[in-house]
């Protein structure tokens, strides 16, 4: 049986739960300020309480895989857990591991994320894309046939980005604009929307780019980086509709409290849900 694709699965999260991606970072001061020590127990008491809090009602979790990178194995057995338990509530797991690369290494981190016999199979995982969109195929193949998304890093949030993401290439278009383009010759005339995202950062102002993809467009960029939810229609414009906003620290500022986990969830999802319907 062909599995349904990423992009319905994820209009109908967005559309039934809200258009909240809600980040996983379980930075050390972090745990810290949660009361947790830095070290494998203080991981896996942050990501248990965040799975429980959130995964039953936001539309998309966003672990940042480098945060449980750094505790090796052990580390990487709390993600795993936390990524099934995280499907098994109804949340769509979008793994943040940014992985680029070619050939069978490519091949090997589409296995790792987007294999549905690996312990750290996701619904989508984001991707870098400047090795050339080509380098990509292993990984978008594996994707489609899979029925998950791929996202990939077109306009970022941090500063230094605009080096090599607003350069141009030789028909003028920039560099961004070249990935974009390509996002949208891979989603076609998908419908709800197609199953390959943008990275385009909330924080931009404007994006100075065609973000008409027809998928789904990830908005980090919101809150601890200084962009809020009312900005979001001056950067997407007419693709409003397909983003996706993503709060981490917003969010998990307010725990170890369970309740106050999910109000600041509720809250972020809320205020999207007000933009929406002030630009329709």
């Amino acid at each position: 049986m062909t599995p349904e694709p990423f992009g319905a699965r994820l209009r109908r999260a967005m559309d039934t739960r809200g258009a909240l991606c809600a980040g996983i970072d379980p930075h050390s001061s972090l745990l810290r300020s949660w009361g947790l020590n830095d070290d494998v127990a203080g991981l896996e008491r942050f990501t248990r309480t965040c799975v429980e809090a959130l995964a039953d009602r936001v539309a998309v979790l966003k672990p940042q895989s480098a945060f449980f990178e750094r505790f090796g194995s052990r580390g990487l057995a709390v993600l795993e857990k936390a990524v099934e338990e995280a499907r098994d509530a109804g949340a769509l797991v979008l793994m943040d591991a940014k992985r680029g690369d070619i050939g069978s290494t490519m091949a090997a981190y589409a296995a790792t994320y987007l294999d549905k016999d690996s312990p750290l199979f996701s619904d989508a995982v984001t991707v870098s894309p400047y090795l050339g969109f080509g380098s990509l195929r292993p990984a978008l193949d594996a994707a489609a046939a899979a029925g998950c998304g791929v996202f990939v890093l077109a306009l970022t949030s941090n500063p230094e980005g605009a080096e090599v993401q607003r350069s141009h290439v030789s028909d003028g278009r920039t560099v961004a604009q070249v990935m974009l383009d390509h996002m949208a010759a891979e989603n076609g005339d998908a419908r709800p929307m197609g199953s390959v995202g943008a990275v385009v950062g909330a924080t931009l102002g404007d994006a100075g780019a065609d973000l008409d993809i027809n998928g789904p467009l990830l908005a980090p960029g919101i809150g601890a980086q200084g962009a809020t939810m009312a900005d979001l229609p001056g950067v997407f414009g007419p693709a409003l509709r397909q983003v996706l906003p993503n709060v981490s620290r917003g969010v998990l500022r307010h725990g170890p409290d369970i309740a106050g986990l999910r109000t600041a969830a509720e809250r972020m999802t809320d205020e999207i849900g007000a933009v929406l319907a002030r630009h329709p």
